[in-house]
């Protein structure tokens, strides 16, 4: 044998190309396509088979940019197997282009690396289920624009007919018709020829190829065409398919576009433009009052619903009237109203109770939250908002069903949200400190990234009896994903973690990210490197530079870096990034203050946070007023009578008033607090089904005089108690809404102490993200699939010894694929002489199920019926029965 190195053979099949990659190529692969791990794969042949299934190939093309999606459709409407030269004539055109062909590699490197397209250079082969997907017919029109060949078109034509096309076009005739139609593919392959054909064409009859060159390709002719049409039909330029249709020929289309496959090629994503520039300590300031006004808000929702909140429909989720409710006293919109109360619910804060009355109420773990640092539990929410896949946005809208989508309800997962808001964060990041982006240049960044999937391509069809009509393919309109971008810039503004549209030093933690250094800063650090060049090439960001091949790109500049990539951070980094951006952000956010200013019109107002003991009870004593820089509490004698029911006496409220007020109390509010006082308690509410006890019977004389008490049913039982049928509940609300300040008592006579005890849900967690199909493996699950895959194809493609007799290739031995099959007494001696020789065997096993498999093992022990051996397939020591195993056979040296 030779001892240089015999170059590999090109691969015949989409297996042997996988097999020829080593394990960090397979283990790329399986992390940008999850789906064919799940289950783990046999061997390459199955995970070839996988990788080509409809479902992984459509989920794989979503997923791919548009540059690349577009040499896929590209590869699609070439030969097969296509050279190199000819996918880049397909982008690039006839005069060439060098950004497409700067980024053309990359591109053909990413569908290679995706198991789409393999093959040599010269022999590039999209997978088939991605040519059935992307290649033109009339039922799924290419977004090329592009028909069929001529080849295809004439496919049903009669040989006469082919000929008399073959002859006015000019070429001689020939015997068959295939001859005929490579003849005439050639001619119109031909750009000279070509070019002198269309050249004898009147224009009118030009005029109408060039309605059909961009597609659609079809039109619709009368059964007596018009003379320009003639000619074209006559010469194949337009050549029928159906009747009263015709179709241009995909080579003629591509000889008036200039070679060019698509209308418009984009190599490069476009560039995330800055609408404005604010100074970094403005943005962060801005971001930072942002974040402290969610986390109150959220807060302030969960408090209103203390006692429980608006009832869970039949169908899940909040009422439209229950919504409009909460927005009106978060002082919001709706669709904000729902995106905090959504945003609660991911948190984890917010649940439904579980009762037969079902309400929404507060969970244990919003106690724990609101104890937290104001950093803290602003990093809760934001972390919560970047993975929810419910959609707070969709509020309001449809369903499939015609269903109107309610706040907390079901159908607002959308697994694409954590993705576009992870992304769209990335791309603000990458501009410079302070910059706010123009919001659809975002958009179209992320439409570049992941465009639409094309609801029909190029479809639709002209008259060409009255002027052939002409469209051009592509999807378009307000998709999920550019929803989802103007969704997540406005929530991030609401959350705090951009503040006047540009990232904070924050949020750019929070997302892993370190805060970019000004060139100020670089010079300090490194004082012995001179400053850099400020040309004018330099003095925009390179996100902002022209694109390659713009007259003011430098022909010798490198191209643009990209923006940050996408990272997902795992649980332990998420956590770090968060405490780093909670670090950040707590110089920012106001020290909770210890006082309030009282003031004579029975109001108080809180100059900035409050402490919580300071805000809790203030909440209890008086009512809230206004809300923003400063709050502004009043007091009412409802107010200060729910301080006196929760166990505070008059001397502890004038104590506390005096304690935390920077100005003296006022009289009026003294007054108010002493008259209240004096009255409160002085009617008693028990159970009788409930009665009134007062030591005043005037006062009871005037309760059942008066008109509003009626609906009680009071009756005199003594001269100092009434019996009423109201509950107690009722009986203390009705007496309260004329005017008294009753107090409930126990059976043993005490006044009950009526805290404001806070109503909560039993422990509920978060609700889980609805995952974007199989979740990416690890590094641990690749290496394991890796190896059982590596393992079963040495399993399924190891050569087996032939015995004498099996030499015509019958027998299992010859690699027939079948179990192999020998008697007992032959398998228990050769896996004894393998024990001694340490060979590698081929075994067919049935386990106790009864199903089939053949493995590679290396037996290490005989004994007592069972053989142990290192399973190559499993890549572990395992332990066989030898009355299961079918047979057993010899690997053959590798003599190569």
């Amino acid at each position: 044998m030779s001892t240089e190195e015999k170059p590999a053979a090109a691969p015949r099949s989409l297996a042997e190309a996988l097999r020829g990659r080593d394990d960090a190529e397979l283990a790329a692969l399986l992390r940008s396509r999850p789906d064919l791990v799940t289950p783990v794969p046999a061997d390459l042949t199955q995970l070839a088979t996988r990788a080509g299934t409809r479902a992984s190939v459509v989920r794989a093309l979503d997923r791919l940019d548009r540059f690349t999606t577009q040499t896929a459709q590209a590869l699609a409407v070439a030969a097969d197997p296509a050279p190199y030269d000819e996918l880049l004539g397909l982008l690039a055109g006839d005069e060439g282009d060098r950004v497409v062909a700067a980024a053309l590699p990359g591109a053909v490197r990413t569908l290679r690396e995706q198991a789409l397209v393999w093959g040599a250079d010269d022999r590039l082969r999209l997978v088939r289920t991605a040519r059935e997907l992307l290649s033109p017919s009339p039922q799924h029109p290419s977004p090329t624009g592009l028909g069929p060949t001529v080849r295809e078109a004439t496919a049903g034509m009669s040989p006469g007919r082919i000929q008399e096309i073959v002859t006015t076009a000019g070429l001689p005739s020939t015997h068959d018709p295939v001859s005929a139609v490579a003849a005439l593919t050639g001619l119109f392959t031909d750009r000279e020829r070509m070019a002198a054909l269309l050249a004898e064409v009147p224009f009118e009859s030009l005029d109408v190829l060039e309605r059909l060159v961009w597609g659609p390709p079809y039109g619709q002719v009368t059964a007596d065409p018009a003379t320009r049409l003639r000619r074209l039909l006559d010469r194949g330029l337009l050549l029928p398919t159906a009747p009263g249709t015709v179709v241009l020929p995909r080579e003629v289309a591509l000889h008036l576009r200039g070679g060019r496959a698509h209308l418009a090629v984009e190599p490069v994503p476009p560039p995330v433009v800055a609408a404005a520039t604010h100074p970094p300590r403005v943005v962060d300031a801005t971001a930072a009052g942002q974040a402290y006004t969610a986390s109150a808000t959220v807060e302030e929702l969960l408090k209103d619903w203390d006692e429980g909140g608006p009832a869970v429909l039949r169908s899940g989720g909040l009422s439209v009237r229950d919504l409009k409710r909460t927005a009106v006293a978060l002082d919001v919109s709706e669709q904000v109203a729902a995106f905090w109360v959504e945003l609660a619910y991911a948190a984890g804060l917010l649940a439904s109770d579980g009762e037969a009355d079902e309400r929404y109420a507060a969970t244990p773990a919003y106690d724990t939250w609101r104890e937290r640092p104001a950093a803290e539990r602003w990093t809760t929410l934001v972390t919560a908002w970047l993975t929810a896949t419910r959609t707070p946005g969709l509020v309001g809208g449809r369903d499939a069903k015609d269903h109107t989508l309610s706040a907390l309800g079901p159908g607002l997962d959308r697994s694409a949200a954590p993705e576009v808001r992870r992304r769209v964060l990335a791309l603000l990041a990458g501009l410079p400190e302070g910059a706010a982006p123009d919001a659809g240049s975002v958009s179209e960044r992320l439409r570049w990234e992941r465009p639409p999937r094309a609801t029909g391509g190029a479809a639709g069809s002209g008259s060409t009896g009255s002027g052939t009509g002409a469209g051009s393919g592509g999807g378009g309109g307000d998709d999920l994903r550019s929803r989802l971008t103007r969704w997540t810039l406005a929530e991030a503004e609401m959350l705090g973690v951009t503040g006047r549209g540009a990232l904070s030093a924050h949020g750019r933690a929070l997302l892993g990210m370190p805060t970019p250094k000004t060139q100020a800063q670089a010079q300090a650090e490194r004082p012995d490197r001179a400053p850099e060049s400020t040309g004018p090439g330099d003095r925009l960001p390179v996100h902002h530079r022209p694109a390659a091949g713009h007259p003011d790109f430098p022909a010798t500049d490198s191209p643009a870096p990209p923006s940050p990539a996408l990272t997902v951070l795992t649980p332990a980094e998420q956590a770090a990034a968060s405490a780093a951006a909670a670090r950040l952000l707590a110089p920012q956010l106001p020290e909770p203050l210890d006082h309030v200013l009282l003031q004579a019109d029975l109001t108080a107002v809180a100059p900035g946070p409050l402490q919580r003991p300071l805000a809790d009870m203030l909440g209890v004593l008086a009512d809230v007023e206004s809300k923003g820089g400063a709050t502004v509490y009043r007091f009412t004698p409802g107010s200060v009578r729910r301080a006196l029911d929760a166990g505070r006496a008059a001397t502890d409220l004038h104590a506390f008033l005096a304690a935390h007020s920077r100005t003296p109390v006022p009289q009026p509010l003294a007054y108010l607090i002493d008259d209240v006082a004096r009255r409160h308690g002085h009617l008693r509410v028990g159970a009788a089904s409930a009665y009134v006890r007062c030591d005043d019977d005037a006062m009871l004389n005037e309760i059942l005089a008066d008109k509003r008490a009626a609906e009680l049913g009071l009756r005199r039982l003594a001269p100092t108690v009434l019996a009423a049928q109201a509950d107690p509940a009722g009986l203390l609300e009705g007496l309260r809404r004329m005017g008294f300040a009753p107090a409930a008592e126990s059976a043993e006579g005490d006044v009950l102490i009526t805290r404001a005890d806070a109503r909560r849900t039993p422990p509920r967690t978060a609700p889980e993200p609805v995952p974007e199909g199989p979740p990416v493996p690890d590094d641990t699950l690749l290496a394991a699939a890796i190896r059982a895959v590596r393992a079963g194809d040495l399993a399924s493609t190891a050569p087996r010894k032939v015995k004498p007799g099996e030499a015509d290739g019958t027998g299992a031995g010859a690699g027939s694929g079948e179990l192999p099959r020998t008697g007992s007494a032959e398998t228990l001696a050769t896996m004894q002489a393998a024990v001694l020789t340490g060979e590698t065997l081929w075994i067919g096993y049935v386990n106790a199920e009864g199903a089939a498999s053949q493995r590679v093992i290396a037996p290490v022990r005989v004994e007592g019926g069972f053989v142990t051996a290192y399973d190559h397939t499993a890549d572990e020591v395992r332990t066989y029965p030898l009355h299961r195993i079918t047979g057993v056979a010899e690997l053959a040296n590798d003599e190569s």
